[in-house]
């Protein structure tokens, strides 16, 4: 029963400790700037860590094509390309977090928020 007890009072130690490192991650993500791009840079969208879209750039020349198809298409082609770097941010971020922690699942966990494994395109 006394082994029980200190299990579980490492236990809640450790996630006293994970609740502090989530916490400095999210303030770290909310200042980190990616940016995507698509046209050869013609279009360029900017997003913070948490996945905020902070500004779209479009070059004028493009507009003036009024190819209103093409720029819809560079739009959500840049802003998938930056979604994709925020992911990798956060596998980055969450990764060395958990580095040297044996979390059983917690792999298959992070992927299927994006944060881990294969990326989905």
């Amino acid at each position: 029963m006394f082994k029980e007890l200190g299990s579980l009072a490492s236990l809640m130690k450790n996630a006293q400790a994970m609740t502090g490192k989530m916490q400095a991650i999210q303030e770290r993500l909310a200042e980190r700037r990616v940016t995507g791009s698509a046209g050869g840079g013609m279009v360029s969208v900017e997003m913070n860590g948490h996945t905020l879209v902070l500004s779209c750039r479009i070059d004028p020349t493009l507009m003036a094509t009024g190819d209103r198809e093409m720029l819809e298409d560079l739009i959500v082609a840049a802003t998938n390309q930056a979604l994709e770097k925020v992911k990798l941010a956060a596998a980055e971020e969450m990764g060395q977090m958990t580095e040297g922690m044996n979390l059983p699942g917690l792999s298959d966990a992070l992927s299927k928020f994006g944060l881990g494994g294969p990326t989905n395109g």
